[in-house]
């Protein structure tokens, strides 16, 4: 299970239950008519953290990674779960008042220095070498 500890990852093998039966067969864009965004932030709150022992797997999982704020998309990466899935149980635990979601500005994620910065700030990732993609 993930702590939600910076540089934390899954231990074993990726889930083999389908991503339909954890969501019961909704998708992530029934309720609202639109998914929330992969940069959605999402951080646990209170109750969710004492709720932890009374969770599902993957909703334990999660809001036990969310003591930290971090976005959809590493959530996802880091639980090794679907994306869709994880939007999907956000939202559950959202409406139970157990995680937080900050949607971001939608003008915002259009703004290219935005987009710009978070280009500059990928290729600064180091490789497993160790190498910046932007010094090869």
């Amino acid at each position: 299970m993930a702590d939600g500890t910076p540089g934390s990852d899954p231990v074993g093998p990726a889930p083999a239950v389908r991503p339909f039966l954890v969501t019961a067969g909704r998708v992530a864009d029934a309720a609202s008519g639109r998914a929330l965004p992969l940069e959605t932030q999402v951080v646990a709150t209170l109750a969710g953290l004492d709720a932890l022992g009374r969770l599902s797997f993957e909703q334990h999982d999660i809001v036990a990674a969310c003591r930290l704020p971090q976005s959809l998309a590493e959530l996802a990466a880091r639980l090794r779960l679907h994306l869709n899935v994880v939007r999907v149980l956000a939202e559950d635990l959202r409406e139970a008042g157990q995680l937080t979601v900050y949607v971001p500005d939608a003008e915002a994620t259009h703004d290219a220095s935005v987009l710009r910065r978070l280009i500059d700030g990928l290729r600064a990732i180091p490789d497993s070498r160790g190498v910046s993609s932007d010094t090869d």
